[in-house]
C-alpha cells in the first residue's frame, strides 16, 4: 500500500531533521524494535527517548534514498514496508561517517508496530 510506504518514509524525514517528536509519532504505542546491538519491546514514549538520546553526539543526518517497496501478504494479513539508503552521520566533532541502511517495518492499524534495522557500516580503518 502506497500510503504505509509514505508513514515510513515522513519516519526516516523526521529522523534525518532531528524532529524527535514527530518521528516518534510514527510507531505504535508498543513496538518491537531491533537494530545494531539492541532489541527491544519499547513504549511509544522509550522509542521518542531513545531517538533523543541518540541525537546527542549528532551534529547532522544526511539520507539518500535508494528505493523503497511495500507490500501485503497473500493473505491480506501483513503488511511491510521496505527502504533502502545511504545515511551520513556527522558528529559534534566533525567526524564522518557513511552508512548502507535497510529498515523493514511491519504497519499496523497505519501506525508502525515492528522495526528492523540493518546496517553495513564502513571497513574498520587501519591501525
Amino acid at each position: 500500500k502506497q500510503e504505509n510506504a509514505i508513514l515510513v518514509l515522513k519516519m526516516v524525514k523526521a529522523w534525518e531533521t532531528q524532529n524527535a517528536a514527530e518521528c516518534a509519532s510514527y510507531f505504535a504505542d508498543t513496538v518491537l524494535m531491533s537494530m545494531d546491538y539492541f532489541s527491544a519491546k519499547l513504549s511509544n514514549d522509550s522509542i521518542r527517548e531513545l531517538i533523543e538520546t541518540g541525537y546527542g553526539n549528532i551534529e547532522s543526518i544526511k539520507v539518500e534514498m535508494r528505493d523503497w517497496e511495500s507490500v501485503v501478504s497473500a493473505d491480506g494479513k501483513d503488511e511491510w514496508v521496505t527502504l533502502w539508503y545511504n545515511q551520513t552521520i556527522v558528529d559534534n566533532e566533525g567526524k564522518s561517517k557513511s552508512l548502507s541502511v535497510i529498515n523493514d517495518a511491519k504497519i499496523e492499524n497505519s501506525k508502525i508496530a515492528i522495526f528492523n534495522e540493518y546496517v553495513q557500516h564502513p571497513p574498520m580503518e587501519k591501525e
